[in-house]
């Protein structure tokens, strides 16, 4: 897939998704990045801005096959990665996959099932595999999981495991749409618009599978000049030398910030990546990798403004 054809899907994707996810432009641009450059999304957004809906979407407009995971403190991780059964006619074990096996996984609440369960992901997230009973089986070869988290409701919530978050490519944060937008969601809705129809609101299949691993491919070949990939490697390497910060980000961080990038720039219509581009993906790349110390989170700061305060000081190529 050449280039010019790549930015036409990509720029369709983003339209198609923006007949559902009104006054999201951001949220929607990011998303398609992480499914351009293969990897995970955390979302993050207090109820009803949309959440379920991107990750449905985003699975109906790429013509993939979509699973949704409703985390709670019961699940376990057979529920997620199946099971073997025993079929005493056949007197054989047969297996029973789980939902995970699905192009596109949505991981409802995640933060609302124990360790033992979310590290049902690691595996899955990692090397698209997962294992049961000593035996591997391969997943999708464009696996994504778009995984959801409540940042207002705590109780009956469990921290995710730094191993799991650092998996995730991109952390976005779902906020309120503005008034114009708030009241265009309405006129939509009185117009006959239904969330959980879909094919009624008419969003046309733009991929398959076959042609969404062609478009990673493509943006794979986005060529990144030595001077930016050193650029990405001082931001990175920056976040762990922060006085305010206990844990930077990791090597991985990086190798998602090169993707990330990659992607953004085929957004943009480029065959190279501009310091521009790593500068616009590097908040969604490094919010959920930074650990503050406790006194910095008391005095209000954030990780996305240390994430700020990085790209101030890192010297940019010219």
């Amino acid at each position: 897939m050449d280039l010019a054809t790549a930015n036409e899907l990509a720029r369709r994707i983003v339209a198609e998704l923006g007949k559902v996810l009104v006054g999201q432009d951001a949220v929607v641009s990011d998303a398609v990045v992480a499914l351009l450059a293969g990897g995970h999304v955390l979302l993050e957004g207090v109820p009803g801005t949309g959440k379920t809906l991107l990750g449905r979407a985003l699975a109906h407009v790429t013509g993939t096959s979509f699973k949704r995971i409703q985390f709670t403190p019961d699940l376990m991780p057979s529920d997620i990665v199946g099971v073997n059964v025993f079929d005493a006619s056949a007197r054989q074990f047969d297996f029973r996959p789980g939902p995970v096996f699905s192009d596109v996984v949505l991981a409802d609440e995640i933060n609302r099932a124990p360790a033992k369960t979310q590290s049902a992901l690691l595996e899955a997230m990692q090397e698209r595999r997962a294992t049961v009973d000593g035996k591997p089986y391969d997943l999708s070869p464009v696996f994504t999981v778009f995984a959801t988290q409540n940042p207002v409701e705590f109780e009956g919530t469990y921290p995710l495991p730094e191993a799991q978050v650092d998996r995730f490519m991109l952390k976005i944060v779902i906020d309120y749409p503005d008034e114009a937008a708030e009241a265009k969601i309405l006129d939509h809705v009185e117009a006959g618009f239904d969330s959980a129809d879909l094919a009624g609101a008419h969003l046309e299949r733009l991929l398959d599978v076959r042609k969404l691993a062609e478009l990673r491919e493509a943006t794979r070949k986005i060529h990144v000049e030595q001077m930016v990939r050193g650029y990405i490697t001082r931001v990175i390497r920056s976040t762990r030398n922060r006085p305010q910060v206990t844990l930077g980000a990791s090597p991985r961080a990086g190798v998602c910030l090169l993707l990330a990038a990659k992607a953004q720039a085929l957004l943009a219509g480029r065959d190279f990546v501009s310091p521009d581009d790593v500068k616009a993906i590097a908040p969604a790349v490094l919010r959920h990798r930074i650990l503050l110390l406790p006194e910095a989170e008391v005095e209000g700061l954030s990780p996305d403004d240390c994430v700020k305060e990085v790209l101030l000081h890192a010297e940019v190529p010219r």
